[in-house]
């Protein structure tokens, strides 16, 4: 595919006249037909034009980042150098946000385009009309032949690439080869939303190498199942299962955006009953759908319309549940609903209690998976249900785990068709047995095209949701050996000093790369150190607004839980691990802090909550992380250090590095 909407050697860019190059941006365009774009087009081939005069090598405009979205003002092939140029035409300062987005687009190509992997990349800021600044050449220090932006105006830009050019030697390199080198992001959840809605398909913005499980397979697998559902006017339901970060949100993504007609047959809703993520999610394509009108049409689209389009595509699953309950005698205008995190829908006590107390329905007798199949069972045609099923997840009091769906589809609706991913049998499922009761059913059928086995949001290692696992289950042969495989590409490193734990994300974190601290929602003496639980934070300012908002991330100064970050990821994250998880003489002790004290935790089902709440923590950082256990105070008796000693020395005796 062609990525950039305009190509050429510099020979050929430099006797090509302007309304020529400008005539084949606007026609591959996507933007808004306006003035304005062609006058800073203009510019911007002005200016390139003065500076590569007397350099040999290759230009691209308009380069395609899908995983982002965006696209670079400008790329040059160099003698074997790749520079990214974003220009700010007519600015007067170098602002750190326009800093940092020269940062991503270089890291972006670093990362994911394969031809750049192995070259050497330099990210420009050409702010036209900035005064001049000192040109230095600074390595990443921790990414390989990765240069930190450098920040020129139009004047000296010619004086930066003849420096660029003279201090490094010379590389072949086949610019074709280069431009049509495959493209391999892992984008998060966010970004992936984006790109979906904006018309990508999962195939531009997915990893695809010999790794990683294709996210497209999986995909095709479930249109078939959805093409098959409605040609022979069946009903069935799908069970997707992954790792954590693997991808089954993306999935579900993928398949609400390919069927998002109101006026089609395939009309599909996209479900969660995490409230953080469908926030999130909405603000994200509320802000991005503004942006993407006024560039493509030149319009100005009220944030109240953004919205209401968005709500459509991702619902609640609550609202959807309590839309069916009004109309109890009607089937929902969708074939196909996608149930995000499923394991985490209600059991029976649950949804009744919650139906009493907030709705006023006495007699309430069904769980959450009952009474969701029954409302698309309503359509007398065809249905198609999709799971998206993740193991050890459950963190809630009254989440039912996968095994009531399957009870639900046993019990009561025999001529369903089931789709089951060979994964729900393992353990951390808790499905084993109900999967056991429904072997005999003619029209159960495995499909491992249903699961997904590597993380894609750990890019930097596919082993960290094993590693954690490990952790947690105490398997300390393994979690040794993969955490000596682990630290090459993916750091974890350990603390027990807060600023030092700050220092460490802040000094890793490059460009706009999203850290934060995330806790678990039991860590009740954290407080002394300015770490409160029960401080209420705006989760869509924490993940998606910048470095100027004290709200956000960024700051450092407000925590995330795992309410908050559950399918959501960070790029470097701080878990602060607190006395309510602590190692004893057999194995992980659980407590709860109440009034002045820790009391023992003693329900099964709430240990296991618990430990899943440390499974969802730690894993959720994209690129690294650091682990805090602080050191208690031998002063106040619930922070006393022996609460924390315990495990902090079990996981340095992993081979977990500590930071000096």
């Amino acid at each position: 595919m062609k990525r950039s909407w305009y190509s050429a050697s510099f020979e050929e860019f430099q006797y090509t006249p302007d309304h020529q190059i400008i005539g084949k941006l606007a026609m591959n365009s996507t933007f808004a037909d306006l003035p304005t774009q062609k006058i800073a087009w203009r510019k911007e081939i002005g200016i390139l034009r003065e500076s590569l005069q007397n350099i040999n090598g290759y230009l691209h405009l308009e380069f395609d980042i899908p995983r982002m979205g965006r696209r670079i003002d400008a790329v040059l092939l160099i003698n074997g150098i790749v520079i990214t140029i974003e220009f700010k035409i007519d600015a007067s300062q170098y602002l750190m946000a326009d800093i940092d987005q020269a940062y991503d687009y270089a890291i972006d190509l670093k990362y994911f385009h394969e031809a750049s992997h192995n070259l050497t990349v330099i990210p420009l800021l050409v702010t036209t009309n900035a005064p001049t600044r000192a040109i230095e050449l600074q390595q990443h220090p921790r990414i390989h032949d990765l240069y930190n932006p450098v920040c020129t105006n139009q004047n000296d830009l010619a004086v930066a690439l003849h420096q660029i050019v003279r201090s490094f030697p010379a590389k072949p390199l086949n610019p074709k080869i280069w431009e049509t080198s495959p493209y391999r992001p892992t984008p998060t959840i966010i970004e992936a939303a984006r790109a979906l809605y904006a018309g990508h398909g999962v195939g531009d913005i997915s990893r695809n190498d010999a790794g990683a499980i294709n996210l497209a397979q999986t995909s095709e697998q479930l249109f078939r199942i959805i093409d098959q559902a409605r040609d022979r006017k069946e009903k069935a339901i799908c069970f997707v299962t992954g790792v954590p970060g693997a991808g089954k949100t993306l999935v579900g993504l993928n398949i609400a955006t390919r069927y998002s007609d109101k006026e089609s047959e395939l009309y599909s809703v996209f479900l969660s009953g995490n409230k953080p993520l469908v926030d999130i999610l909405r603000e994200a394509l509320a802000r991005d759908t503004i942006l993407r009108e006024k560039l493509q049409h030149g319009k100005k689209l009220k944030k109240g319309e953004a919205l209401a389009r968005v709500k459509a595509f991702i619902q609640n699953v609550h609202h959807f549940r309590d839309d069916c309950l009004k109309n109890d005698d009607q089937p929902p205008v969708e074939h196909i609903a996608l149930f995000d995190e499923a394991q985490r829908a209600w059991n029976r006590e649950q949804t009744a209690l919650f139906m009493r107390m907030k709705k006023g329905v006495d007699n309430f007798s069904a769980s959450e998976p009952e009474y969701l199949i029954s409302c698309m069972d309503r359509r007398k045609d065809w249905a198609v249900i999709v799971c998206l099923v993740g193991g050890g997840q459950e963190i809630n009091t009254g989440e039912a785990g996968i095994s009531a769906w399957i009870e639900a589809i046993s019990n009561s609706y025999p001529d369903w068709h089931i789709y089951i991913s060979p994964a729900l049998t393992e353990s951390e499922y808790e499905a084993g047995e109900k999967i056991q009761s429904i072997k005999s059913r003619t029209n159960v059928h495995y499909s491992e095209d249903l699961h997904l086995a590597v993380s894609m949001r750990s890019f930097r290692a596919d082993t960290v949701s094993r590693f954690v696992k490990t952790i947690l289950d105490c398997e300390v042969a393994e979690a040794k050996e993969l955490y000596r495989q682990l630290q090459e590409r993916y750091p974890i490193v350990l603390t027990r000093n807060l600023y030092h734990a700050k220092a460490w994300l802040k000094e890793h974190a490059s460009g706009s790369e999203r850290y934060g601290m995330i806790v678990s929602s039991q860590a009740e003496r954290l407080k002394p150190l300015a770490i409160d639980v029960r401080c209420p934070i705006n989760h869509v300012k924490w993940f998606l607004d910048g470095k100027d908002d004290v709200r956000s991330s960024y700051y450092l100064e407000e925590v995330a839980t795992e309410f908050h970050v559950q399918g959501l990821e960070l790029d470097w994250a701080c878990v602060s691990w607190d006395g309510d998880f602590r190692l004893g003489d057999h194995g992980w002790e659980h407590y709860s802090f109440r009034g002045n004290k820790w009391q023992r935790i003693k329900s099964l089902s709430r240990k296991q909550y618990q430990k899943n709440a440390y499974r969802v923590l730690l894993t959720r950082a994209r690129q690294g992380m650091v682990i805090f256990v602080p050191e208690g105070n031998r002063d106040d008796p619930t922070r006393n250090p022996a609460y924390y000693d315990t495990t902090f020395d079990y996981l340095k005796s992993l081979g977990i590095r500590e930071l000096a």
